[in-house]
């Protein structure tokens, strides 16, 4: 009888894959010994593994390229990164080896985009794309932008108020993109996005306000839908219904000669998931080729803004079992030596399902358990798994320690957190290193940063 954890996963899945393998009965990410990245620095531990970022951006690329290529599309294509998801200069010092540009969205994010600008690391004519909701500071440091001659600053106006709060500011001319209010899938608690103008006013507004302004240039129109691009109805349709507006604009606007289809390509989230990443692009490619071609308007540049799927799947997080408790007959809990709450709150927030596997032990027995964090708080737990609402881990034994990583956690999660800030409990933020390769190919590691000690957590209390 298989009784192994291995067996199980190679019983229940395609395994091994692209970035996961084992040897020795250790778990290896992207030929990694995580083992032994634990040996040299202990858990718990976040890590980041820089390669991947500028893999999936390369990846994007040419499934746009390709699908350009296929189509006979006249447009470009141009990648960005939604900063958001993780504004750590190592995340942004790799993205832009790979010729990207960016969008922001809100003011401290232009101080960023200026800080990379003076190293030399964003060009002078990168797109710098700034979304959100604008009042004075966000509003003030897009305006030094442009006035500093960054040509390439779009802000997209998110409501009636904004072009008339950049026109308070600046006398020079500058670009401007116009957000779309997309409307949400039935099963959201409102018809309409928060973001952006509505379907129908748009062209109105552009009339009114932008026309006949020389100061003002319109070159975007901007498209994003909170559940991201999707092989279903409700996204081909939202498109449509976007591209039907670029069109009328377009007719009436010939300096506007791009389209931003936003984010929300999906990362992997279980060793089962499937996405037919370049199927998808080339869908969206002739779509758009093909309504601009019946409506006989000039096919718009593309842009993209890709935030989780360029940083997310760099990231992961380990951790030790510290100790089994039985609570019942059925229930056993393993008790890490973090938590969930604090290091992966999207797991607590929004039931948001990462990659679980144990790092040691794949030869021995599995058992069903639930996985506890440190906090005293009832929801800190991590309770299914891809095993359909449990968790299967190798049998603890008290003697010898288990540990447990979390794969592709690298969006959202030490922001959201509050990265060298307060923790939940006062449980610190763990040892965060940095995975790179050599020239060689080779790898190495780098510290970013200690485990918090409580001098810096008393420190923000006051004590």
């Amino acid at each position: 009888m298989n009784t192994k954890y291995k067996d199980l996963i190679e019983q229940t899945f395609d395994f091994p894959q692209e970035e996961f393998h084992t040897e020795s009965n250790n778990l290896f990410f992207h030929d990694i010994d995580m083992m032994q990245l634990v040996k040299q620095y202990g858990a718990p531990l976040k890590f980041t593994y820089l390669p991947k970022i500028s893999e999936n951006i390369n990846k994007a690329k040419n499934w746009f390229h390709k699908a350009i290529e296929k189509y006979n599309y006249q447009g470009t294509y141009n990648y960005s990164y939604c900063t958001k998801s993780s504004h750590f200069k190592y995340v942004l010092d790799e993205a832009l080896k790979n010729d990207i540009h960016i969008e922001t969205s809100s003011a401290f994010d232009i101080d960023i985009v200026k800080s990379l600008k003076e190293e030399g690391k964003l060009k002078d004519d990168a797109y710098v794309l700034c979304n959100g909701f604008k009042r004075d500071q966000y509003i003030a440091n897009i305006v030094s932008l442009i006035d500093g001659g960054h040509t390439n600053c779009i802000p997209i106006i998110d409501n009636y108020e904004e072009l008339d709060l950049l026109l308070d500011e600046t006398r020079s001319k500058f670009k401007v993109g116009i957000r779309i209010a997309s409307e949400e899938e039935p099963k959201f608690e409102f018809y309409t996005s928060r973001l952006g103008i509505g379907y129908k006013n748009i062209v109105s507004f552009y009339e009114r306000e932008i026309a006949n302004n020389p100061q003002v240039e319109l070159k975007m129109l901007h498209f994003f839908i909170n559940t991201g691009i999707r092989d279903n109805a409700y996204y081909w349709n939202e498109l449509l219904k976007c591209l039907s507006v670029y069109i009328k604009l377009k007719k009436v606007c010939p300096t506007l000669d791009s389209l931003n289809i936003g984010g929300g390509f999906p990362i992997k989230n279980s060793l089962a998931f499937e996405y037919d990443y370049e199927y998808m692009v080339e869908e969206i490619i002739n779509q758009i080729n093909v309504a601009c071609k019946e409506a006989d308007v000039e096919v718009p540049n593309i842009f993209t803004e890709f935030g989780s799927f360029t940083v997310g799947e760099a990231g992961g997080a380990i951790y030790e079992v510290l100790y089994q408790k039985r609570q019942n007959d059925r229930e056993k809990w393993n008790m890490i030596n973090s938590s969930f709450i604090t290091t992966l709150p999207d797991s607590w927030a929004i039931n948001k399902r990462f990659i679980m596997l144990p790092i040691n032990k794949w030869n021995h027995r599995y058992e069903r358990v639930l996985l506890g964090g440190l906090t005293c708080d009832s929801d800190d737990y991590y309770n299914s798994e891809q095993h359909v609402n449990a968790i299967y881990l190798p049998v603890y034994e008290k003697e010898s320690p288990l540990y447990v990583g979390f794969f592709n956690t690298g969006a959202y999660q030490e922001t959201i957190g509050g990265f060298g800030g307060l923790q939940h409990c006062l449980i610190p933020t763990p040892k965060h290193v940095l995975i790179d390769r050599n020239e060689n190919g080779d790898f190495t590691t780098k510290l970013f940063k200690e485990q918090q000690k409580s001098e810096e957590l008393l420190s923000i209390l006051g004590y």
